[in-house]
């Protein structure tokens, strides 16, 4: 029973499609169509075609996360969890203790047969910051371990209906010294720590490679924000009234008064919550991201692109006409191809070019 209902809040979580075949259907013959319904701001003709079916279904059926929605859905992982679904690879669960004496939990994943001087990466799983778990983005894990043999940190980083910020920001930073000091037991080389994550996840990598720059603890050698989740202040024009699939406007507000809790609506905001907020860009890790051109997070994608490049970071950047919040889940489909054979391109030209030695 306990595996029939994490199955279950997989398919919630990452909305996965069990009609693969709609958007063939919808492509030959246009037999089925939401045009009917068709009284979003982003329009049916927007999506791609291969994502259209199923975008407009969810939105439909789905259309916002509410604060209700994040902590039910956050209760019933804090009960039962979701299933390790990797296949190929060794997991191994590591506690390590907080400053208040409860411990986060570390999903440590390897090749089945480990090898030496490999890179070590910090995955961080997205959510809105409200919700979620490591097991969940077991694709990108197998996909990362395997064609690397690299070792995976991910942390099951306290959501935003147990602990506002700075708490899942504090775990995913404290994963990070942990992967430092302990990843050469795993046969990681040290001076080829990444890190990277989606949506959430790639918000709170941004966040963790701005500390680690002003810090000085841990040198990153790469990293992979994708599609990222960047700007409280929801002021560029696609955060604004965007009711695109999966994510949307609403959706984004509500995600972000419950992560920053009563900084939220301040000037108050740290970089650290928000990344946005960073004014110096100089000194940050090689960086690989991208986004579809629909979502709400796709002009803070570009405005951090472009304040990396202006400091001088190499950034590789692609941009999916058409796609939605997400869309890279949608594996049966083109754009989802492109997507992941781009980010396993890039990942793989760090592994062989992109070093930075620990002080």
């Amino acid at each position: 029973m306990k595996k029939l209902l994490s199955f279950f809040l997989v398919f919630i979580l990452v909305l996965t499609p069990v009609t693969a075949f709609a958007s063939e259907t919808e492509e030959k013959n246009s037999i089925i169509s939401f045009d009917i319904f068709d009284c979003w701001e982003i329009k049916s003709e927007e999506i791609h075609p291969e994502l259209r079916f199923i975008g407009n279904a969810v939105r439909t059926v789905f259309p916002e996360f509410t604060k209700f929605f994040f902590k039910l859905a956050n209760g019933f992982l804090n009960v039962f969890g979701l299933p390790d679904l990797t296949r190929g690879v060794d997991m191994q669960e590591i506690c390590i203790e907080r400053e208040d004496g409860t411990s986060l939990r570390l999903c440590v994943y390897t090749p089945e047969e480990r090898k030496e001087n490999v890179p070590g990466l910090l995955w961080i799983h997205g959510g809105g910051y409200g919700l979620g778990t490591p097991e969940q983005d077991f694709s990108f894990i197998e996909a990362f371990v395997k064609e690397s043999g690299c070792v995976l940190v991910a942390p099951d980083y306290l959501n935003s209906p147990d602990a506002p910020y700075p708490a899942a920001f504090d775990d995913c930073y404290n994963a990070l010294l942990w992967l430092k000091e302990n990843g050469k037991d795993y046969g990681m080389r040290d001076d080829k720590i990444f890190i990277g994550g989606n949506s959430a996840g790639g918000g709170l990598c941004a966040a963790v490679a701005l500390k680690a720059r002003d810090t000085g603890e841990v040198n990153i050698a790469f990293q992979m924000p994708l599609y990222p989740m960047l700007d409280d202040r929801m002021e560029t024009p696609s955060s604004q009234n965007n009711d695109a699939p999966i994510w949307n406007s609403e959706s984004n507000e509500t995600a972000w008064e419950m992560y920053l809790g009563e900084l939220y609506g301040s000037e108050n905001v740290p970089k650290y919550a928000a990344p946005a907020r960073e004014t110096d860009y100089s000194s940050l890790p090689p960086t690989l991201t991208y986004v579809g051109t629909i979502e709400p997070f796709t002009d803070e994608t570009l405005i951090y692109v472009e304040n990396l490049r202006n400091a001088g970071v190499e950034v590789m950047f692609k941009t999916f006409e058409g796609c939605f919040h997400g869309f890279d889940l949608f594996s049966f489909t083109t754009p989802a191809k492109e997507a992941r054979a781009f980010l396993m391109e890039g990942f793989l030209y760090a592994v062989e070019n992109y070093t930075a030695p620990q002080r």
